[in-house]
């Protein structure tokens, strides 16, 4: 239905509202500060972090090295911070966030505790009104949403949850104060990535924990470690020449990329490379090794049933280890997990898994769990259930557009946008890390420091030139899906039902929701269009 919106008033409270106070929206708001405009931050949090403050769960960590997963914009940045362990944790990484906050002085232009809940565009004085849930209302000129690929919680959907008179936490909105295990009957609901690395932990606490899995996962060794200070010193000292390659990397990480496919091996030689692979601790260390892992069925099935072969040897029960081992859907398919003794917890005599797909929830009671097998009864129940990813975020405000248009009108079937980007009707309204874009398929730091400066310069260019409003072509809008589809359809990712394409959250539009092409290519794109004149854009005087 188209909205109504109210009188503007003739003149912006400020050039520039960015929603979300994440590593994108504090860059975000380095950025304006340089093009000497004046910019808020609004935040839902009562603390800066996005991610990084939700998701305070037990076992909380990077599965990007954190060496590589932190801001590159600057060199004093990158000399001056020490990281203590290969794959920081949630608290050191907050730490982190709040050390650049403070070191640029971002915390003053930050509003907490402000949730955005209504933004509506006028056409007449090409003004955004954002409207909070404080009842305080902001005019811009220049909207960015950066308000995350994964910050609104899925929800569980089961029935009598709000009946349980234990005690429920989801592990992406923790709680600040301390939560304890010891003694308690748990359950933890979900084994993706948040559920791999707080199951281990939980199990170390608890008297008995009982995990219900749907899916499993392909869960990768983190090989997690203290930084020793030589390694530290030597890879500060080449930071400039590793960032200047991670900016021209396909996926924000650098590695020397495969030459065969893993079909031309013979079983020994890629045995061998996949045990190289598996011992590195790293994310996508298996998907490194030959050329066609996510192209071709039969070379994905021989990382596959290796990292099947690898469950088997942990997980002593058999029946166990065959319900922890994926088999319908391709290796990386979905995102892999790093974990931390994730499989081993389940040789533990107190750990119990119970597979949803044969044993489903009937329904919480007010004294745990019932499944078609009877009732656990529990003390403590935790949602690992995921994430409305990558539209969540931005449909949950109700986004208003030329013509009353709204956005979750124009997104009925699936996300619509040039170049990730910005949207057709919805003028001077910028997202970073959106759908359409590579945003989750790479490092999430280098492709946010990507698409804050592409916006930047945008804004500079229409400020530069006394232009007034920049929109989207319908023609390139569609021309930008069809080539997102495309390259997904190159690959083995929309064979899964995943998040990537919407599966988890019933009723969502089934649409791979990332460019599959890489940063390198995807940066290539981008600054082509800019130089271009902004080709498919639409600049207003």
């Amino acid at each position: 239905m188209a909205a109504t919106p109210g009188p503007l008033p003739a003149a912006p409270t400020v050039d520039a509202v960015v929603v979300g106070a994440g590593l994108s929206g504090l860059y975000q708001l380095h950025r304006l500060r340089e093009l000497g405009l004046t910019a808020v931050v609004l935040e839902a949090g009562a603390d800066i972090g996005g991610t990084w403050y939700w998701n305070r769960y037990p076992g909380a960590r990077c599965d990007i090295e954190s060496m590589s997963y932190s801001y590159s914009f600057s060199p004093e940045l990158d000399q001056e911070w020490q990281w203590s362990e290969r794959y920081a944790s949630q608290p050191e990484i907050l730490r982190y966030i709040h050390h650049v906050a403070d070191r640029f002085d971002l915390r003053r232009d930050v509003m907490l505790r402000t949730r955005v809940s209504r933004a509506v565009y006028d056409g007449t004085s090409h003004l955004w009104r954002v409207r909070t849930d404080t009842g305080r209302t902001v005019t811009a000129r220049f909207v960015i949403l950066a308000t995350g690929c994964m910050s609104v919680p899925k929800d569980p959907g089961i029935p009598g949850a709000d009946s349980f008179t234990g005690t429920v936490h989801h592990t992406a909105r923790w709680p600040r104060e301390d939560v304890s295990f010891t003694g308690k009957r748990v359950a933890v609901i979900g084994t993706g990535c948040s559920g791999v690395q707080a199951i281990p932990v939980i199990a170390g606490e608890a008297a008995a924990l009982t995990v219900y899995q749907r899916t499993p996962a392909y869960v990768l060794p983190a090989r997690n470690r203290p930084l020793r200070a030589s390694e530290v010193a030597e890879f500060k000292a080449r930071y400039p020449e590793f960032r200047r390659a991670q900016r021209l990397s396909r996926g924000g990480t650098v590695f020397a990329p495969p030459t065969r496919s893993a079909l031309e091996a013979d079983e020994a030689e890629r045995t061998a490379a996949y045990e190289a692979a598996w011992d590195s601790g790293l994310l996508n260390g298996l998907l490194r090794t030959y050329t066609d892992i996510l192209t071709d069925e039969a070379a994905n099935e021989t990382v596959a049933e290796f990292v099947r072969s690898k469950i088997r040897s942990i997980v002593t029960d058999p029946a166990t280890a065959d319900l922890l081992s994926p088999r319908t859907f391709p290796f990386a398919t979905k995102r892999p997990c790093l974990g931390t003794d994730y499989y081993a917890t389940y040789n533990l005599p107190h750990v119990r898994l119970v597979d949803l797909r044969t044993t489903p929830i009937e329904t919480i009671t007010p004294r745990g769990i019932r499944t078609t097998q009877g009732e656990q009864v529990l003390d403590v129940i935790v949602f690992a259930t995921g994430f409305d990813a990558l539209t969540g975020s931005q449909l949950a405000i109700d986004i208003v557009g030329k013509g009353g248009v709204t956005l979750r009108e124009r997104w009925a079937a699936g996300p619509r946008n040039h170049l990730g980007l910005m949207s057709a009707g919805f003028p001077n309204l910028f997202t970073v890390l959106g759908p359409l874009s590579p945003s989750v398929l790479t490092n999430i730091a280098v492709s946010l420091e990507q698409q804050v400066e592409w916006i930047t310069r945008c804004i500079a260019h229409l400020l530069d030139n006394g232009l007034t409003e920049i929109d989207v072509s319908p023609e390139a809008e569609a021309d930008w899906g069809a080539r997102v589809a495309e390259l997904a359809a190159r690959t083995l990712y929309p064979a899964a039902d995943s998040w990537y394409t919407g599966a988890n959250v019933p009723g969502k539009p089934r649409v791979f929701l990332a460019y599959a092409g890489g940063l390198d290519r995807y940066r290539e794109e981008c600054d082509t269009v800019a130089r271009g004149g902004y080709t498919g854009f639409v600049l207003s005087p």
